[in-house]
C-alpha cells in the first residue's frame, strides 16, 4: 500500500495559504508595482497597500500600526532588537548589556553574542530542567538593568510555554525593556501584546502561511533602538530601504487569519497533539517527553528516544513519508546535541536521540495515526536490526 507523504515539520515552516497568495498576487505581477516611497499615483497604491498590511499585523497583535517594523524575518527581527537596544543604550552613554535565556533561538543569542564582540556584555539566563527561565536568575540580571531582556514566548524546539506574563511584569518593574519571539506562538497559543508591558516581539511570515523572507519586529519605543541598515527613512529609519510589500501584504493577511483562528486551531491541534504523544508513549515504554511537565504549545512534540540516533531515524522516517526535524530548521546537519535540550540538564547522549514532531494548519487525524505506527516500527528496526531483518 502506498501512503501520502505526512507532514509533520510546521515548526521549521508551513504551506503558503491560498488566501494569501490571491492577496499578494496584484503586488507581484499586477498593477500595484510603484514603490511606495513615490509621490505619484502608482507610489500612493503601493503605499496604500503596505500601510494597509501593517495595520492589519498591528490589529492581529493588539498594537498600534506605527509600531510594527517589516524586516526580511525572524532572524532579522530578532537582530534588530537585540543588538539595535544594545546600540541604542551605547549611544546613550549607558552600558551595552542584554540579557537573554539559555533557550532562545540561535538567532537571539548569536545577537547577544555579537553584542560581546562590540565591547558588550552578554547575560545569559538559566532554565529549570522543564525549560522554564530561573526566575531568580531572571532577577539577578534585571538588577543590573540590562538594555533589553529577552525570553521567548514559545520554545521552537521543545514546545515549552514560559510565564511571559509574569516575566514581562518583572522587567516593566525593573525598568529594563522587554523582547520576545513570538515565532512559535503566533497563531499556536492565544495572544495578545494589548495588556502586556513587551516593548518588542518578534513574527515570522513563513511560520503561518505567508512567504519566505517577510516577518516583523513591533517597537513601542523607536528611540530606544538603533538601526542596524543605514540609508533612506523608511520605517523611521530602523529598517530603511524599498519595502517588501508583497511580503507585507502576504504577512499582514496571515497575521489576521492566525488571530482569527487561533483558539479553535489550538484546540484542535491540542487534541492531535495528546493523541500522538498517547500513542508514542504507550508503544515506546522508555520514551522521553521534553518538557513534558509544564505548560506546552498544542503544536510541538520533542521527544528523546533511548537507543536511537537523530539523523538516522531522521532518514528511516523519510524514507517511510513522514518530515520531520531533530529541533530547529536552522541546525540541520549540525552534529552536536541542541543548545536547548543541554540547557535544560539532558545528557549529549540522550540529546542526540531527538525527534522533533510539529504540528499545522494541514494536519490530521490521518497524520497522526500514520506516525504513531510507523515511528515505534523504526525505532525497533534500529534497536533490533538482526530480529527485524529476519522477522
Amino acid at each position: 500500500m502506498t501512503f501520502a507523504p505526512v507532514y509533520l515539520d510546521h515548526a521549521a515552516t508551513t504551506p503558503v495559504r491560498p488566501e494569501v497568495l490571491e492577496a499578494m498576487l496584484p503586488l507581484l505581477g499586477g498593477e500595484l508595482f510603484g514603490n511606495p516611497s513615490s509621490g505619484h499615483r502608482f507610489g500612493r497604491a503601493a503605499h496604500a497597500a503596505l500601510e494597509g498590511a501593517r495595520r492589519e499585523v498591528a490589529t492581529a497583535l493588539g498594537v498600534e500600526p506605527g509600531h510594527v517594523v517589516f524586516t526580511s524575518g525572524g532572524t532579522e527581527a530578532n537582530n534588530l532588537a537585540i543588538l539595535g537596544s544594545a546600540l541604542a543604550a551605547r549611544d546613550r552613554g549607558e552600558r551595552m548589556l542584554v540579557a537573554v535565556a539559555a533557550t532562545e533561538h540561535k538567532a537571539v543569542l548569536a545577537a547577544a553574542h555579537e553584542v560581546a564582540h562590540l565591547g558588550g556584555t552578554e547575560q545569559v539566563i538559566p532554565v529549570t530542567g522543564d525549560g522554564i527561565v530561573d526566575m531568580a536568575a531572571l532577577d539577578r540580571s534585571l538588577g543590573e538593568r540590562p538594555a533589553v531582556l529577552s525570553v521567548m514566548w514559545v520554545n521552537n524546539e521543545t514546545g515549552v510555554i514560559q510565564p511571559i506574563a509574569e516575566i514581562a511584569r518583572r522587567a516593566d518593574a525593573a525598568r529594563v525593556p522587554f523582547h520576545t519571539d513570538l515565532v512559535q506562538a503566533f497563531g499556536k497559543v492565544p495572544l495578545t501584546l494589548r495588556d502586556h508591558p513587551i516593548g518588542l516581539a518578534t513574527l515570522s511570515g513563513h511560520k503561518i502561511g505567508a512567504p519566505k523572507g517577510i516577518g516583523a519586529l513591533i517597537v513601542r519605543d523607536h528611540a530606544r533602538l538603533a538601526p542596524l541598515v543605514h540609508g533612506g527613512s523608511q520605517q523611521r529609519g530602523l529598517r530603511p530601504g524599498t519595502e517588501n510589500i508583497a511580503g507585507a501584504v502576504g504577512l499582514g493577511r496571515a497575521a489576521m487569519l492566525a488571530a482569527a483562528h487561533a483558539t479553535e486551531e489550538a484546540r484542535r491541534l491540542g487534541g492531535l497533539l495528546s493523541e500522538l504523544r498517547a500513542r508514542l508513549s504507550a508503544a515506546i515504554p522508555d520514551l522521553v517527553i521534553v518538557g513534558g511537565q509544564t505548560a506546552h504549545s498544542p503544536h510541538v512534540l520533542n521527544i528523546l528516544v533511548p537507543g536511537a540516533e537523530t539523523g538516522t531515524l531522521l532518514m528511516h522516517l523519510d524514507l517511510d513519508g513522514i518530515a520531520a526535524s531533530g529541533g530547529s530548521a536552522c541546525a540541520t546537519g549540525a552534529i552536536e546535541p541542541s543548545h536547548v535540550l543541554l540547557a535544560m540538564g539532558i545528557p549529549p547522549d540522550l540529546a542526540r536521540s531527538a525527534l522533533r514532531l510539529s504540528l499545522g494548519r494541514e494536519t490530521t487525524s490521518a497524520d497522526i495515526l500514520r506516525a504513531a505506527s510507523v515511528i515505534p516500527a523504526i525505532v525497533t528496526r534500529l534497536r533490533h536490526p538482526t530480529g527485524a531483518l529476519h522477522a
